[in-house]
């Protein structure tokens, strides 16, 4: 018999330095946009249980609506609060997930302008959306949503200035 000790999972902390997390407030946005998942599960038991015989439509589709909604708000919610940026003086990063982790960084060099989108939600809780349009395809966008506004502002014109700066040189 061995005496090592049980192996016990422990979550660590995303704490590297310099990536910062979005704001907790941008959540319910997100759980908003991942209620949606419930209308095609819904429409999909639907029509399983008519050409099926299996169940009545009436009951299998507002199950699934109810299931797809929860599902999909929960992980909506949990990609939110997974989702860390930062910007130094390469570029502008995004991390985003936790079991399928993706990194985007875009170097100063290859951005070509940035807009920030507020829609009626995201004004009301002082959020914005940051994209970064980068050199390439007509579809190379960066897109940061549920940014707190401030902060989304104040890189906007960070990486403007940086842009004008490399531009310069």
């Amino acid at each position: 018999m061995s005496d090592l000790p049980p192996v016990v999972p422990v979550a660590v902390p995303d704490t590297a330095p310099g990536w910062q997390p979005l704001p907790t407030r941008g959540a319910w946005l997100a759980a908003l946009g991942g209620v949606m998942l419930g209308i095609p599960l819904a429409v999909g038991a639907a029509f399983v249980s008519q050409a099926s015989g299996w169940g009545s439509p009436w009951l299998s589709a507002p199950a699934a609506l109810l299931i797809g909604a929860a599902l999909g708000a929960w992980v909506s919610v949990r990609r939110h609060l997974r989702t860390r940026w930062k910007l130094d003086d390469s570029g502008f990063a995004v991390r985003r997930g936790n079991w399928w982790q993706s990194e985007t960084h875009v170097p100063i060099s290859r951005v070509q302008h940035l807009d920030l989108k507020r829609g009626p939600l995201e004004r009301g809780l002082g959020l914005a959306t940051l994209v970064v349009h980068t050199a390439g395809t007509r579809q190379a966008t960066v897109n940061v949503q549920a940014l707190d506004a401030a902060d989304a502002e104040r890189l906007r014109d960070r990486l403007a200035r940086q842009l004008d700066l490399d531009d310069a040189l």
